[in-house]
């Protein structure tokens, strides 16, 4: 086994190119999923590439560099908007996960259970993704494709999430409800970003939900039929949590989880709306 941890793309990108390696930033997934000590591949750690790591602004939106840490999101200036994204942060792991762990490496990692998920889409995050062929870049939807499954080629390597600019006032917020308040992998999990008009009401409404479908989902429904309606006047129906398909395992029945999230949905829209206090 080798150890590889180049300081420039174009080198990463070289070994990638000639296969047969495993890309590892925090490597807080790939260590302890070795068990038995047992390294079957080469390693490329790319966490001193120049430039991959921090939050940067521009004329259209955000961009997480690849390396960047849950504790950079955690602890960063960032919009309102931002609050359910920085919430999540703070609930991966403990603080020496957060100091380790990359948010891209969540998102690569693919659990229906990665926190970093939900609060990414209701961001409508896409992810940037190089090869020594060139760049190309994919909505999060498209990008996570199934349990532990993405749309990378074995050449190809995530550099950026790019986020748009959210919709003026918008604020985010996150749930997560586990077996105990911290160190859990979670049961159900839902972010949401809300914007209001002058008068009150919701303007802008974004909801998303992990751990109940093999992805997480956005509910397009429930957040068409918010808009014009108060936070406080929120109703999550059955009918809005059928994207959802949530299974039965040793945390929790599917039916619990459905039960679950709808209520999350309504303390994440009234958190978000101003209804519950400050979000975040």
């Amino acid at each position: 086994m080798h150890y590889f941890a180049p300081t420039e793309l174009d080198e990463a990108l070289d070994r990638l190119s000639a296969g047969q390696v495993r890309i590892v930033a925090g490597g807080t997934d790939f260590y302890p999923s070795r068990r038995d000590g047992a390294r079957q591949t080469d390693l490329l750690d790319i966490t001193r590439i120049a430039g991959l790591r921090g939050i940067t602004r521009n004329d259209t939106g955000w961009c997480i560099g690849a390396a960047t840490r849950w504790s950079d999101i955690a602890q960063a200036n960032l919009p309102r908007a931002f609050a359910g994204l920085q919430a999540a942060a703070r609930e991966v792991g403990g603080i020496q996960i957060q100091n380790a762990g990359t948010v891209v490496g969540n998102l690569c990692n693919a659990s229906p259970a990665a926190d970093g998920v939900p609060p990414l889409l209701t961001l409508g995050a896409q992810v940037e993704i190089a090869s020594a062929k060139g760049l190309r870049t994919l909505p999060l939807t498209d990008f996570i494709t199934g349990v532990r499954r993405t749309a990378l080629t074995g050449d190809e390597m995530v550099t950026a999430l790019v986020l748009p600019e959210p919709p003026a006032g918008a604020v985010g917020s996150f749930e997560k409800l586990g077996a105990r308040r911290y160190l859990v992998i979670s049961i159900t999990m839902t972010a949401a970003l809300i914007a209001l008009e002058d008068a009150g009401r919701i303007a802008h409404a974004r909801v998303a939900v992990g751990a109940c479908s093999a992805t997480a989902q956005r509910l397009h429904r429930l957040e068409s039929e918010l808009t014009g309606v108060t936070p406080d006047a929120a109703v999550v129906t059955p009918d809005h949590l059928r994207p959802l398909s949530p299974i039965d395992d040793v945390r929790a029945s599917g039916a619990y989880r459905l039960d679950a999230v709808a209520e999350q949905c309504l303390r994440a829209i009234k958190t978000a709306g101003g209804s519950d206090g400050p979000a975040g």
